[in-house]
């Protein structure tokens, strides 16, 4: 056989907890699932993956350039609560032969350290599982000299073996994946998407439990924040649920904003706005056979939240609404931000607020809310739900620079100067200037740069680029800003 511990990499992955306390039927659905995501997500990294599925795991065998990126997606898809690293043996018989085979392979790993054996078996052999932790155990401490010894309680290393019928797992690495249920098998569900904290989240627990999730907008008029909303949907998409295609759709709401104007009492603006934007997103969900709605809403985090305008906002819908933060308070949802990549997005994210409520309604009043709608022309609502534009989530950072108006640079002149607003500590090589300010620093840096010159912001797809170039145009208008991105 060849080393496999060289040229490829063992995975084994072990199903979320909740999966295998299902009955047969439902179990059966959710591993077949799993199979079925890992499956797609590994051929998108390499078709030279091979895997395998069993009653209560998956394997995959990888070869080992692909390690890392291989790694990084099964820790990131949900359904998984376990994911290990093995050296794969086979044709182990005998106990003779076990034992030296693990010593090869880990005797490195207990110098000057205390160490123990743990082991499990599936099959018919002539020993058991303790048999194996004696016999690896002692062969290995007679000879490795510097090691300190066995502690069967406390030991600072942990030897975990595997042997089903002859063929023997040497575990090396343990990670606890993502959890929740296999992508694909809730149903779908639509998320209404502004870009902060608090949808993100919303959109990424609704992955992680298993529902395709797809994303709307409603534009209020900001196109640097329309940019951004697909920048970081782009990112969970890719991140968490790349094993499905799902949508991005676009409602273009500045009308509907003009028209709360004019026809809504300024304390219910924002209750209002929320109601709308229900209504044409529960439109666009029936037309897509979707039968649920998510939000990041929170009780009581912002006026039109409170417990009773969030019960006059769900009369407007005839389809369920889920709130998976509706309890949780903003540092516990800024953590998961965190913890999932979204922070950066969220606090970049450049703010459109179409409607202030003038002295905002906390407590509003059903019989209020039926006149207000009355005297709403919905036709303006209408119009904006069909002009809808729907994309393929794998298609929308394509547009990007289309939907932005700065002016895109593909070649650079020695007097340029480039700005590499990228998180990484990569700096671009040019043969210019290149100053290095990551994306969140730049709202902050770019007003002490010398003003008489013209920047070129450059990032890997130049969609940060337009976003934040966009922004500082609309908000700080700055007029000085291109976007650089190579041919």
């Amino acid at each position: 056989m060849e080393d496999n511990s060289i040229k490829t990499q063992k995975f084994i992955v072990k199903y979320f907890t909740e999966i295998m306390i299902k009955g047969d039927s439902a179990k059966r659905q959710m591993i077949n699932q799993l199979f079925f995501n890992l499956q797609k997500i590994s051929n998108q990294i390499s078709t030279d993956i091979q895997i395998k599925k069993f009653f209560d795991k998956i394997e995959l065998l990888c070869p080992i350039k692909f390690v890392d990126a291989l790694r990084e997606k099964l820790l990131n898809t949900s359904g998984i609560e376990q994911v290990l690293e093995a050296i794969q043996i086979d044709n182990m018989h005998t106990l003779d032969e076990i034992k030296v085979e693990v010593n090869k392979y880990m005797k490195d790993l207990i110098e000057d350290k205390t160490f123990v054996v743990r082991a499990k078996r599936v099959g018919t052999q002539d020993f058991k599982s303790t048999n194996i932790e004696q016999t690896v155990g002692g062969y290995m401490l007679a000879h490795n000299p510097k090691t300190k010894g066995v502690d069967l309680r406390n030991a600072d290393y942990t030897i975990n073996l595997e042997l089903e019928h002859s063929k023997l797992n040497i575990i090396t690495k343990k990670y606890y994946g993502m959890g929740g249920f296999p992508l694909g098998t809730q149903g779908e569900i639509l998320s209404l998407m502004s870009g902060g904290f608090d949808s993100t989240v919303a959109s990424y627990l609704s992955q992680k439990r298993g529902l395709k999730t797809h994303f709307i907008f409603f534009n209020l008029g900001g196109i640097a924040h329309e940019i951004g909303v697909k920048q970081v949907s782009w990112y969970l998409w890719n991140k968490f649920a790349s094993s499905h295609r799902v949508s991005f759709i676009t409602i273009p709401f500045e009308d509907v904003v003009t028209q709360i104007f004019k026809d809504i009492s300024p304390s219910y603006m924002g209750v209002m706005l929320k109601r709308l934007m229900i209504q044409a997103a529960q439109s666009v969900a029936k037309n897509m056979k979707i039968d649920a709605l998510i939000t990041g809403e929170s009780v009581a985090q912002v006026s039109s939240q409170t417990l009773r305008n969030l019960s006059l906002i769900d009369k407007a819908s005839d389809i369920l609404i889920l709130r998976p933060l509706a309890f949780m308070s903003k540092p516990e949802i800024i953590d998961i931000a965190t913890k999932i990549g979204t922070k950066k997005f969220a606090e970049a994210m450049p703010e459109y607020c179409g409607v202030i409520s003038q002295n905002p309604v906390t407590a509003g009043s059903f019989d209020r809310v039926e006149k207000e709608s009355k005297a709403f022309d919905y036709t303006v609502l209408d119009e904006a739900v069909k002009n809808a534009k729907i994309k393929n989530i794998d298609e929308v950072l394509d547009d990007v620079c289309e939907v932005g108006t700065l002016e895109v640079v593909n070649n650079l002149s020695s007097d340029d100067t480039v700005i590499d607003i990228r998180q990484s500590s990569d700096t671009l090589k040019a043969s210019c200037t290149v100053l290095k300010i990551p994306f969140y620093d730049l709202k902050k840096e770019f007003k002490k740069l010398d003003q008489d010159k013209t920047y070129l912001l450059y990032c890997d797809k130049g969609v940060m680029s337009q976003l934040h170039g966009q922004y500082l145009k609309d908000e700080q208008k700055f007029t000085n800003i291109k976007v650089y991105r190579p041919n």
